[in-house]
């Protein structure tokens, strides 16, 4: 299936919710009394993290699994490479179809998630000390044994992300600013998409991790620059290359790009939780980080902030609250 050259109009997003909704519910967008006093903001959060799946993934998975049903029904087995939340979106979404699921992780990936993937019926393999070594095995893995290989950037999947946008813009269409992290790009993509298919004006800033910065550094170069990933806390950000497909939709749509460094991204989570009690893994905090590294200059305006997913390791997250909380 191959990758087109433009993001999802509103009729494409439309028919995409009646595929996710056959799923999942809607997930929320609220204003915390506690984080508006924190940030000084109206602020809403969009809630990613309450998918059956803790992660907004789930909603691309359906999408592009229900048109490769339709366009290549003889497909018997797919492979992807993963960080976590997309093969949890592979593995359910796939193993609906009757496709059997390989999802090449890193060595020393989320404990949690390689286990959450595997109830879901993926088969995983480790391969590579990062993700683009496990995209680099799993594209091999698709050439020698003829399975389907499920790309981490198509427009398919952010058509189906693309479907919290909407959620979000039409609860709260005068946002002036909306922060999203980035992977690979599909989440600020699918909001970029519901943005423009709704007339909106509202500022997407994408935010990265300061130790996974390529998609920083090549918005400012405005070409893919490659870097090495060194983050702790944010695996869902640790992007060493940009996606080429998605790249130019960012340069063309996104405000800007912040960088996080993990101790703001920690503190982050800490505050999530003692104003929200939502459990926000390194990706999902980064919004609220880069917001308050900005918020001087949202005095007086309203902003969103995506909570891309709730799936940390419990270890993980327990030596993060015994952190210091700002």
């Amino acid at each position: 299936m191959q990758a087109e050259s433009r993001l999802p109009n509103l009729a494409e997003l439309e028919a995409a919710t009646t595929l996710v909704y056959a799923v999942m519910p809607a997930t929320p967008q609220f204003r915390w009394p506690l984080l508006e006093r924190r940030t000084g903001l109206e602020l809403w959060a969009k809630h990613e993290n309450y998918t059956p799946l803790g992660a907004f993934k789930m909603r691309g998975g359906l999408v592009y699994f229900d048109q490769l049903r339709r366009a290549q029904p003889d497909t018997e087995c797919v492979v992807c490479a993963t960080r976590g939340n997309h093969g949890q979106s592979v593995a359910l979404a796939a193993r609906r179809c009757g496709f059997r699921v390989i999802a090449v992780v890193p060595h020393g990936n989320s404990v949690e998630k390689n286990a959450a993937m595997r109830a879901l019926g993926a088969e995983l393999i480790e391969s590579g000390d990062d993700f683009q070594a496990s995209a680099e095995t799993a594209a091999s893995l698709a050439e020698e044994h003829g399975w389907h290989p499920v790309p981490s950037f198509h427009m398919l999947l952010v058509r189906g992300v693309g479907t919290y946008g909407l959620e979000l813009f039409r609860a709260a269409p005068d946002l002036d600013t909306v922060y999203v992290p980035i992977g690979l790009g599909s989440g600020i993509c699918g909001v970029m998409a519901a943005r423009d298919a709704l007339g909106l004006s509202t500022k997407v800033v994408g935010v990265v991790s300061d130790g996974a910065p390529a998609y920083a550094l090549s918005f400012a170069a405005r070409r893919v620059v490659e870097h090495d990933v060194s983050t702790r806390i944010s695996d869902g950000m640790s992007c060493r290359t940009p996606h080429p497909d998605a790249l130019p939709f960012i340069l063309r749509g996104a405000d800007h790009i912040v960088r996080v460094t993990d101790d703001e991204v920690e503190s982050a989570m800490r505050a999530l939780f003692a104003d929200t009690h939502t459990v926000a893994e390194g990706a999902g905090a980064a919004p609220l980080a880069a917001l308050l590294q900005e918020r001087d200059s949202l005095r007086g305006r309203k902003a969103g902030i995506v909570i891309s997913g709730g799936n940390v390791d419990t270890n993980v997250y327990a030596r993060v609250l015994r952190g210091p909380l700002a």
